[in-house]
């Protein structure tokens, strides 16, 4: 069952959620890992959700940088997946504000239809740990967020 929220969307089972109780919530190493998906394309955020969930990540989904920087302060994701080009607040902007303001730093893919090198080189000195062009195979998604989160 899906829940929403206010800001954007986020995909979880009531089973899912951690209990209140201290002595039953699940451990890093336990939990399912969770997964941030942050673009304006429902296409495409459909295809990630479906391919990720199949493999027994839990998704967060927000359709803007604004909404993706509420999500990660909310829900502590283990990856952040972020499109490049998104209205209100850029997949650099938001890259930039996660690196400065969380305490121990999230893993990144940034997924750009941009060819330029210089977004690339920009990208990778904020600190991006993967860096995608669009279009691309689901394979090579998949790759590299079992290679970040392992």
């Amino acid at each position: 069952m899906a829940t929403k929220k206010t800001a954007a969307t986020s995909v979880a089972s009531p089973e899912q959620k951690a209990p209140a109780d201290s002595e039953n919530v699940q451990s890093a190493e336990t939990r399912r890992k969770r997964v941030l998906l942050v673009d304006d394309d429902p296409e495409i955020v459909e295809s990630i959700r479906v391919a990720l969930e199949s493999l027994g990540y839990q998704i967060f989904i927000a359709r803007d940088g604004n909404q993706g920087l509420a999500l990660a302060d909310a829900e502590d994701p283990d990856l952040v997946i972020l499109d490049m080009m998104m209205p209100k607040r850029s997949g650099f902007l938001v890259l930039e504000r996660l690196r400065q303001t969380r305490k121990v730093p999230v893993r990144v893919i940034m997924i750009t239809a941009n060819e330029g090198t210089r977004h690339k080189a920009y990208a990778e000195m904020l600190g991006v740990d993967d860096y995608i062009h669009k279009p691309f195979a689901m394979d090579r998604l998949i790759e590299s967020v079992q290679r970040l989160l392992q």
